[in-house]
């Protein structure tokens, strides 16, 4: 456990009482509630985050978990080689994402947030996160992978487990989907996106999902946890958060469009950004991830968890197939 009187001498305060929540620290101190983070990465890369945050605040984006400054003007404490973040704690409820009302606010949220979100120039001394130009390569490297992850299964002589037998028989399936996602990434006008992208200064949280997105009772969002931004085009936000509805939402296209035409009403989307979504939506990230995450074990759940969730994944096909079909028709891809 952390030294708490470190965390108090540092931030300057009184803690009162500390609750585990969710990965965070929930402290009751003498100057209201805050969190407390145990954060996995470096001090130059928190600097990039902690000025992501202050930029959306300046621009008006004032709904986040803006950090707390130490007695020395960082937005840390350092508890034997540890960095923890201190940050206001935002009270309301997880955004639902079988609600409709709730990802109207979403959508909405979004788009402010990558409106507000133009213009940022990291200080000097952190350390500039970007994905702008690497997606055509990261595809292609997952895609190889899928390869990799097949002689690695072909490799056990013995047991092949439940998860095994189902990569082998889907594999190929998402490996051309995989392919074809690339291709249309290659003939959209990704590079050029990207270009505007880079001009514009702009960045995008890459984890908008339903326990980052906070809904209080006046039915404001808030935006939480941004370990993860980093320059990147708006598509990906966009396509991420779709996907993670609509995998809850039986792939109901209507929801797409609930979506979209929200986040155009505050920002619209150009066309040739129609087509990088589609390829995004195409990609099968999370495919990837869960074979990833098995045979490189990256994660330690049991086995059973990867099989269920590889095979609720195939169980989708058909209204994937169905709702990607839709999609390109109706936005002319």
């Amino acid at each position: 456990m952390m030294r708490e009187f470190e965390i108090e001498r540092q931030f300057d305060i009184k803690i009162e009482s500390i609750k585990p929540n969710k990965g965070v620290y929930q402290l009751k101190t003498n100057k209201g509630v805050r969190c407390l983070k145990k954060i996995s990465y470096g001090t130059q890369k928190l600097f990039f985050v902690y000025g992501a945050k202050e930029h959306l605040y300046n621009n008006g984006f004032k709904n986040i978990d803006r950090y707390y400054l130490n007695t020395e003007e960082k937005p840390y404490a350092l508890v034997n080689e540890d960095i923890y973040t201190l940050s206001q704690w935002i009270e309301g409820r997880e955004c639902d994402f079988h609600s409709d009302d709730d990802l109207i606010l979403a959508s909405r949220a979004l788009a402010n947030f990558h409106l507000a979100s133009k213009g940022y120039e990291p200080s000097e001394n952190s350390k500039l996160k970007s994905d702008l130009g690497r997606w055509p390569h990261l595809m292609e490297k997952r895609i190889k992978s899928f390869d990799k992850m097949k002689e690695m299964v072909r490799k056990k002589r013995n047991h092949k487990t439940d998860f095994d037998l189902n990569y082998i028989k889907s594999m190929d399936y998402y490996k051309v989907l995989g392919q074809k996602a690339l291709e249309v990434l290659n003939q959209s006008n990704y590079y050029n996106i990207c270009r505007i992208s880079e001009e514009e200064k702009s960045f995008c949280h890459h984890d908008f999902t339903y326990h980052n997105i906070i809904v209080d009772e006046k039915n404001e969002v808030s935006i939480i946890d941004f370990d993860y931004c980093k320059r990147e085009v708006r598509a990906f936000d966009l396509s991420n958060f779709m996907i993670k509805v609509l995998k809850r939402r039986e792939w109901d296209f209507e929801i797409a469009k609930l979506i979209i035409d929200n986040y155009n009403e505050i920002s619209p989307i150009e066309d040739d950004e129609y087509m990088v979504l589609y390829a995004f939506l195409m990609f099968p990230q999370r495919y990837w991830r869960i074979c990833n995450r098995y045979y490189y074990n990256e994660v330690n759940w049991v086995q059973n968890t990867f099989n269920k969730k590889m095979e609720e994944l195939i169980q989708e096909r058909e209204k994937f197939e169905n709702f990607m079909r839709q999609f390109k028709e109706f936005y002319n891809i």
